[in-house]
């Protein structure tokens, strides 16, 4: 047995770390005095304890510390994790470096011209609107969802849009003149844009000011002023959104028609029924749509979403097959590409 002492010394970890450690019940003692209170470490937690010191160093949140340390024995979910986490220190270093590039452009305008021009795919940039124009927001009491936020930076442009009840994220890669940027985009705007793609030209130029948006391919342009808003935190959402339990693999067809074929749930909401696609495994693995009549198994995993809305996502990610990822009754369900990581979407789940 070793002491605390020797476990922080051991471990890289503090001796108060040990003890919040302790009390979150990721790294339990496996003996506690019950006299004096003092904790008491197997030597066979040495290397979980040096697995949370490396976690935290890098800022792991703490459910995903406590899921790597619960899951150490399982390589391939703990890479999920890292992998996950790494995404939001990417994401959140590009949303630094924007901000820095708008910051430098307002001290000295005329060194750091806020002009960014991209040159696109034709093609490529119709698909991530067509991504992403699902889930733009209709509600006029908040006019800021009613848009496609265009975030630009070193090498590329991701579209994103979401009405708060869905998420659309997709991604264009280019050749960058200027700063990174950002600009939300009317859905107006976002529509005559793609109906200019259908055309036979390769390329689109995509120009964002700060004051506006334009789209010109070949001798055809528009254009229009962004939206007075803040554009969504999107990127919280994301940050929050944890490795999955469940990645299954789905054939579009089939769902499709399971989906048809299902009763859906009844859940009673501010007073109105509301029917509820409920989602759930079957005994090999795989996703099963689930009767909504049927008794529920209290130990199943099961997640509720708006039907219409996993159509929507459907429909926008289409690729033949897709990749579900449940989480449990109350994490968002997400819809992804297999051969894109960086399109995909996301259902707030409804509480069953």
């Amino acid at each position: 047995m070793r002491s605390i002492g020797e476990l922080a010394r051991a471990s890289g970890l503090t001796i108060s770390a040990l003890r919040f450690y302790d009390r979150s019940g990721v790294l339990v003692p496996a003996l506690v005095d019950p006299v004096t209170g003092y904790r008491w470490y197997a030597d066979d937690q040495v290397a979980p304890a040096r697995l949370v010191a490396g976690l935290r160093r890098v800022g792991m949140p703490l459910a995903e510390i406590a899921a790597a340390v619960r899951h150490r024995a399982e390589p391939a979910v703990v890479r999920r994790l890292l992998d996950g986490h790494l995404r939001r220190l990417e994401d959140g270093l590009a949303d630094a470096r924007r901000e820095l590039s708008r910051v430098r452009a307002l001290i000295d305008p005329e060194e750091n011209p806020m002009t960014t021009t991209l040159a696109l795919s034709r093609v490529d940039l119709a698909a991530a609107i067509d991504a992403v124009r699902f889930a733009v927001g209709a509600d006029p009491e908040m006019p800021m969802l009613s848009a496609v936020l265009f975030e630009a930076d070193n090498d590329g442009v991701r579209l994103v849009a979401t009405d708060r009840y869905r998420l659309a994220v997709s991604r264009v890669p280019g050749r960058v003149d200027g700063a990174g940027a950002r600009a939300l985009a009317p859905v107006a705007l976002v529509d005559r844009i793609r109906a200019l793609l259908d055309t036979d030209a390769p390329e689109a130029l995509l120009r964002l000011d700060g004051a506006s948006v334009s789209v010109s391919v070949a001798d055809d342009e528009v254009s229009d002023t962004v939206l007075p808003y803040d554009a969504p935190d999107y990127g919280r959402l994301l940050r929050g959104h944890v490795a999955p339990a469940y990645r299954i693999e789905v054939e579009v067809p089939a769902l499709r028609a399971a989906l048809a074929g299902a009763t859906p749930a009844r859940v009673r909401h501010e007073g109105v029924d509301v029917p509820v696609t409920v989602l759930g495994l079957d005994d090999a693995g795989g996703l099963r749509v689930l009767d909504g009549e049927a008794p529920a198994d209290p130990g199943a995993v099961r997640v509720g979403v708006n039907g219409r809305y996993l159509l929507d996502a459907l429909d926008a990610g289409d690729r033949g097959q897709l990749v579900l990822e449940l989480d449990g009754p109350i994490a968002p369900l997400a819809v992804r590409r297999p051969d894109d990581a960086d399109a995909f979407s996301i259902l707030m789940p409804i509480r069953l």
